[in-house]
């Protein structure tokens, strides 16, 4: 199966489980529980949701392995050519507790380490973002191209933070010497979309320190596929010290900055 089959699965399977996922909110948000710390939530929903994305891909591809940031599976991995799934089933937590309309359903195909198909669903609002390695990137059929400023003083970046309390106030000094240099900094509370955004220049970049797999694999391939370069600092490869995602103009400048300021050092 090509990785446009494969990418084919992912935009159903997310739709029915961005449906899912709208549907439970009233519900889901009267049983929440954490994670890793008292900020990092989790509702009946996350759970429901994932739940129904492995019995989804199961019927559709039985024998493959899935990665999901509720019930794990990151151990077992996928045979040579075999394909692993990697799900976020509901990225933007926090924002679908409060009632927040940023939160996405986030599936990936990885084949041999490497992501081969991506699609990340808006659940409020229907949009899809989708990329196949070596097919490009699209939202809801338009593709996409990224960013085309140029100037790193004119240039909207996206960022996150994350549970504990001791990366957040390392992320917070980073954005206070970031903000003067930039246009302005969006934080919006989902890495996935925050990728697509970026990939399709709704921000001109984004950075973040701390994402998972299952927050970078699909978003990432869609920013790689419109143009941007997705990495670590210093030319390290994208992963939970950083990921910077930029069009080439701004890599540069915004690498040398989060470079100089230890952005993927602490906690």
């Amino acid at each position: 199966m090509n990785e446009l089959e494969l990418l084919d699965i992912a935009v159903q399977v997310a739709g029915e489980a961005a449906d899912t996922a709208r549907r439970m909110r009233n519900e889901a948000i009267t049983d929440v529980g954490t994670k890793s710390t008292a900020t990092d939530v989790v509702t009946a929903a996350d759970r429901a949701v994932e739940e129904q994305v492995i019995a989804a891909l199961a019927a559709r591809r039985p024998g493959d392995t899935v990665l999901g940031e509720e019930f794990g599976g990151a151990a077992v991995s996928a045979p040579a050519g075999g394909v692993r799934w990697i799900v976020d089933p509901i990225d933007g937590t926090v924002n679908y507790l409060y009632g927040l309309e940023y939160y996405a359903v986030s599936i990936a195909a990885e084949v041999d380490g490497e992501i081969v198909a991506g699609v990340v669903r808006h659940a409020t609002t229907g949009e899809t973002w989708t990329a196949a390695k070596g097919h490009g990137a699209f939202r809801d059929g338009v593709r996409l191209t990224g960013s085309r400023a140029v100037e790193l003083p004119l240039s909207l970046i996206g960022t996150g933070f994350g549970y504990a309390r001791e990366r957040r106030a390392h992320q917070a000094a980073v954005a206070a010497h970031v903000l003067p240099r930039v246009r302005d900094i969006r934080r919006m509370g989902s890495a996935a979309l925050d990728l697509c955004a970026a990939a399709e220049g709704r921000l001109d970049a984004f950075y973040e320190k701390g994402l998972a797999e299952w927050d970078l694999a699909a978003g990432g391939l869609i920013a790689r596929e419109a143009g941007l370069l997705v990495t670590g600092l210093s030319g390290r490869p994208a992963g939970p010290d950083m990921v910077l995602a930029a069009p080439p103009a701004l890599h540069g400048p915004l690498d040398e900055l989060l470079t100089g300021l230890d952005a993927d050092a602490g906690p």
